[in-house]
């Protein structure tokens, strides 16, 4: 019984130190969230404006330009994941990658073929894993992202779509994220970015049925294009990065939260089999003293006949 009881206090003692462990991750997570959450809103003003310049130059204008212009017959397509550097954020890495699978096989059916761009450690190991070619990745930047990182990540991704399919082009540019919706919620979404569909990007802006003012433009509607459209894309990437950061802070928050609720219930659980096993123990020790002093009687008992 002592054997047993020992064995129980040590695992009481080492769900406890877990237990301390994942209560300062949750914390952790929990504070850089509301930090995340304020960069989304900064980032919003500037994605909104601009994306109503782009709408702007390409309804104002005639030119029919490759980034706005969809191909007759699209055969490539770029996939642009973004999944976490780090674990034990529950199944955040894993929602994101299954959103990239369902869309890579939707690409597929429609006879594309699928260049897949990966941000984050769990996407690269699991493709790598696989051993499924990864046209180019980046790690080390999803818990705090920076414009920078932006702009690093869209450069590849407007020089493919820039290119003829012929020299390793892509025809579209897709994005897979996690969309922060609110600290209980976080959902997988998809979407195209490139070429720009106008009337979803004035659905969303929330300008449909207003009339956009008229510009000249100067030097020309297909040089003002070539400046705007990057600046679009990597907006649309920084503002993904930063929901994809929010969203996993909150995921690992969640995730330990539900850990420590389970150490604490394993540790009252442990605890209540070694109050048995020490109840035992005494029990055992009372009844060989009985024993032995009964013993003792009856010996005693006997040598006085």
């Amino acid at each position: 019984m002592g054997a047993q009881l020992r064995v129980y206090k040590r695992r009481i003692q080492a769900v406890t130190a877990t237990k301390k462990i994942t209560k300062a991750m949750e914390m952790i997570a929990a504070s850089r969230i509301v930090k995340a959450q304020r960069k989304v809103a900064a980032s919003m003003p500037y994605a909104t404006e601009l994306t109503r310049a782009v709408t702007a130059v390409a309804t104002g204008s005639t030119t029919n330009h490759p980034l706005t212009t969809e191909a007759e017959a699209p055969a490539r397509a770029a996939v642009l994941l973004l999944t976490s550097d780090r674990g034990l954020a529950g199944g955040y890495s894993s929602n994101a990658i299954k959103a990239a699978e369902r869309l890579r096989e939707r690409l597929a059916a429609e006879g594309k073929e699928v260049d897949t761009y990966i941000v984050g450690r769990k996407g690269v190991a699991y493709y790598g894993f696989r051993e499924r070619k990864v046209t180019e990745s980046w790690t080390g930047f999803t818990d705090s992202p920076e414009y920078a990182d932006a702009k690093k990540i869209a450069e590849p991704l407007i020089e493919a779509i820039q290119k003829d399919t012929a020299e390793g082009g892509v025809d579209e540019l897709h994005i897979v994220f996690t969309e922060f919706v609110s600290m209980m919620t976080q959902n997988a979404v998809d979407g195209r970015m490139l070429p720009l569909s106008l009337d979803k990007v004035v659905e969303e802006d929330g300008t449909k049925g207003e009339i956009l003012p008229l510009f000249d433009f100067e030097p020309s509607a297909e040089d003002v294009l070539d400046a705007l459209l990057p600046r679009y894309v990597e907006s649309r990437i920084y503002n993904a990065l930063l929901q994809a950061a929010a969203s996993e802070h909150a995921a690992r928050r969640r995730a330990m939260k539900s850990a420590t609720d389970n150490a604490g219930d394993l540790i009252k659980s442990l605890s209540r089999l070694a109050n048995a096993a020490r109840q035992a123990e005494i029990t055992q020790e009372i009844s060989e003293i009985v024993g032995g002093a009964s013993a003792l009687a009856d010996a005693s008992a006997g040598s006085d006949k």
